[in-house]
């Protein structure tokens, strides 16, 4: 007999299609270049904020939102190879796949923030870097989008080959967070209360609002002193 149980929170959820949508919005704006550029920009600053809501919901989260309970340790990794895993979240391969797709955007918007085109678009704290560290990121950003396309390449293959051959559905659960499971194997899962949430929510807060202050700060037109003009 099958139950159904509580696997993925609201806050994990909005974080999983919010974070889908903006990079969608990312690669759009990126593409087309021109007077979009600033909203790649913008988007990327809003990705970074949903990267730290992520990571500190990975630490104070409900069960299967933390790291502690999906993180890929080898012994998890050997097990589900021999098909002796069992569990209702990310599955350890699905868990790589996961920190790889996070880590790859971390690098992206890292890189980002300092980076140029040489053109029109300035990352947000370019700023802080001289000329050539700036060119090097603006190089790895290019280099890490690459990765990043085909990580996410891989996560859509995934989804399809879970729906197709195991006919397992892993969208409705990240729509619903209901799985349903064996109810000999489902267990009780810890809730994360408001109280977590938003504290998840002013750190990310924080770092968005750090990065905009950053650019008010650093606009030459704003922090730069006044000359004086002489009077010939």
């Amino acid at each position: 007999m099958s139950v159904s149980i509580q696997v993925w929170d609201l806050p994990l959820r909005m974080f999983h299609w919010l974070l889908a949508l903006a990079v969608a919005v990312s690669i759009v704006t990126g593409e087309v270049g021109g007077e979009l550029i600033d909203w790649h920009g913008r988007i990327g600053v809003l990705i970074l904020g949903l990267l730290v809501f992520r990571i500190v919901w990975g630490f104070v989260g409900s069960t299967h939102a933390r790291f502690a309970d999906f993180f890929p340790t080898p012994a998890r990794i050997a097990a589900y190879l021999k098909g002796q895993w069992q569990g209702h979240g990310h599955n350890p391969l699905g868990a790589l796949s996961v920190i790889a797709l996070l880590g790859a955007l971390a690098a992206l918007v890292g890189a980002g923030l300092f980076a140029n085109d040489d053109i029109a678009f300035q990352g947000p704290l370019s700023g802080l870097v001289d000329k050539s560290l700036s060119d090097r990121l603006s190089g790895l950003h290019v280099l890490v989008f690459k990765v990043l396309a085909g990580l996410i390449v891989l996560h859509i293959a995934a989804i399809v080959f879970y729906a197709r051959v195991k006919k397992r559905n892993l969208v409705v659960p990240m729509l619903t967070g209901k799985k349903s499971v064996p109810e000999d194997l489902a267990v009780p899962v810890s809730k994360a209360g408001m109280l977590r949430f938003l504290v998840a929510f002013a750190v990310s807060g924080v770092a968005v609002w750090g990065v905009i202050s950053g650019v008010q700060y650093l606009d030459p037109v704003q922090s730069a002193p006044a000359v004086a003009t002489p009077n010939w």
